[in-house]
């Protein structure tokens, strides 16, 4: 709204400075009332292309104009100090005129043709070297902004109001990529009030997120809703505050803009995605990485646990069966391709945590079951004894399920 103000009075200005100034000069200059229509109008139409070309270009940023500033100044001080050299070539080079130089009109026709063509020839060479402090000027301008804006990742100014890196003070930003959106735990994370300090939502992650809403993919459709529905929730907790960035970043796809981004507002990236995580770590910029939050608090599953999970998958290898818990963890049953759309009950044998996520390994758990009901195979004998001896008692069927899995007993 102050924008569309601020707009307007800049048109109603300069229309007003150029009417003031045409009736201020109508009458020495005798502009015609079709005239200063006409100039009325040029001028309302240059306001207007100036606020054309100010809309058109939405993403303006402080470091730009800062650079093109004092690029202009390095160059307009470069060009001064460089006029002195062409005013001495040109003191060396441009011989003195052999009689006065003429400061009147008579003066000026007072001199013969000779004298005449001597001062015209003299008049050329020093605008010509006049010319040559221009494009001195101009190459130097460019080269200033030039080098300013490509290095201005490399300079470090005192003075803050020209400083091309902001300085963060307190709490950085955290950038939320699309997968933690999606993933859901950071609503648990952040109620634990942990995490401070702002959450930025790049706007090119939103749309992400509402293309993968959109998909005619039924699974991916859930997560783009998923997410969608962590991102309102986010934004209705207290706890933190949640910014959606409207500002775009350089980059193909959306981890390189995610890592521009970080790097242009000094800002960490929360993620899940491994690939993002590593490039990010190369590029300089620190990753929060949900899983290795997750496996630094949630408590080991140790081998010899039951735990029941839906197959919904065959596995990589001919007899395996996958399932997911709610968290997202995968689970590989060894036997399980069987039974695939089941729930069922297992035995874990080992984990594996990496930052890509968390596997879990197992096998049915009546496995060990049908393998206790079995008798035990017979010791053997020794010679002297007798052949209608006993054989050694069995210990307890409590005794061995507590050797079984201690966590149980």
């Amino acid at each position: 709204m102050i924008l569309f103000i601020l707009r307007g009075v800049f048109i109603l200005v300069a229309a007003a400075v150029t009417a003031l100034y045409l009736l201020s000069n109508q009458l020495g200059a005798g502009v015609q009332f079709g005239w200063f229509v006409l100039i009325m109008l040029v001028a309302i139409g240059l306001a207007g292309a100036v606020i054309g070309v100010d809309i058109s270009n939405r993403q303006k940023k402080l470091s730009a104009v800062s650079g093109v500033f004092l690029g202009l100044i390095a160059g307009l001080l470069a060009a001064y100090a460089l006029s002195f050299v062409v005013d001495f070539i040109a003191l060396i080079s441009i011989p003195d005129l052999p009689f006065a130089h003429p400061t009147t009109p008579e003066e000026y026709n007072q001199l013969t043709e000779a004298q005449r063509q001597v001062l015209m020839t003299r008049d050329a060479y020093l605008n010509l070297f006049e010319g040559v402090k221009i494009i001195i000027g101009l190459i130097t301008c460019y080269i200033g902004i030039s080098l300013v804006i490509q290095t201005k990742d490399d300079f470090r100014f005192v003075i803050p109001y020209v400083e091309f890196a902001k300085e963060i003070r307190g709490n950085r930003p955290t950038l939320l990529d699309t997968s933690v959106i999606i993933d859901g735990r950071i609503l648990d994370l952040i109620e634990t009030r942990v995490v401070q300090g702002v959450l930025l939502t790049p706007k090119f992650v939103l749309n992400e997120l509402q293309t993968i809403a959109d998909s005619a993919d039924k699974l991916k459709r859930a997560r783009g809703r998923r997410g969608l529905e962590v991102l309102q929730k986010l934004q209705d907790s207290e706890v933190v505050e949640v910014v959606i960035e409207d500002r775009d970043a350089e980059g193909g796809n959306v981890d390189q803009k995610l890592i521009s981004l970080a790097q242009e507002t000094q800002a960490r990236v929360m993620t899940n995605d491994y690939n993002l995580n590593k490039i990010a770590q190369l590029r300089g910029v620190d990753v929060v990485n949900l899983n290795d939050v997750a496996k630094a608090m949630r408590p080991v599953v140790l081998p010899g646990e039951h735990m029941t999970v839906k197959l919904v998958k065959p596995g990589e290898s001919p007899s395996q069966g996958v399932g997911y818990l709610d968290d997202g963890t995968m689970v590989v049953v060894e036997g399980g391709r069987d039974h695939l759309d089941h729930m069922v009950d297992l035995v874990v044998t080992s984990t594996l945590q990496t930052s890509a996520g968390r596997m879990i390994f197992g096998r049915f758990g009546h496995e060990d079951e049908s393998a206790e009901g079995k008798p035990p195979a017979p010791e053997p004998q020794p010679a002297g004894a007798a052949a209608g001896s006993p054989p050694e008692a069995r210990p307890p069927r409590e005794a061995r399920a507590s050797r079984r899995n201690p966590r149980r007993s």
